[in-house]
């Protein structure tokens, strides 16, 4: 469940995060804290291992904000049809569902067809789903993780 203010920029390299645990959004990312749209804040490598990659961010963030927001983002895959994949999310808060929905997303051209309203939900759905595809085409032989397929 990543943090629902993380907007994930880039894979973080293997020499950067040698051994990442099971991840939300598949692969360990770097990228902006946006709880404060209008200040851009680059969490450093300790808040974005223990915080904004794993998820779970209430009362152990200082940036995360206090009301009724929510605290975290789930994604799976529940089809993989080649060149579509569906993606199930669920926006979560104390773990009860606030916003949940399926997404379809073009492999070919790596958008998705129904528009998101863009923003954080489109682009971690995004990264968790190229992270899926770079998992499924990593042959066998040479994953560093096969356990996390």
């Amino acid at each position: 469940m990543a943090c629902p203010y993380f907007y994930p920029v880039e894979r973080l390299s293997e020499k950067a995060w040698p051994r990442p645990p099971r991840l939300p959004l598949g692969d360990p990312y770097a990228g902006l804290c946006c709880v404060d749209p209008l200040r851009e804040y680059r969490p450093d490598e300790n808040m974005l291992r223990e915080l904004c990659n794993r998820g779970y961010p209430r009362n152990r963030c200082p940036r995360f904000p206090s009301g009724e927001g929510p605290d975290m983002v789930r994604f799976s895959v529940t089809a993989d049809q080649g060149d579509i994949l569906r993606i199930y999310y669920v926006v979560e808060k104390n773990g009860s569902p606030m916003e949940y929905g399926d997404i379809e997303y073009e492999v070919a051209t790596r958008r998705f067809r129904a528009n998101l309203a863009g923003g954080m939900l489109e682009r971690q759905a995004q990264a968790y789903a190229e992270s899926y595809l770079r998992r499924k085409n990593e042959p066998q032989d040479d994953a560093q993780y096969p356990n996390r397929r």
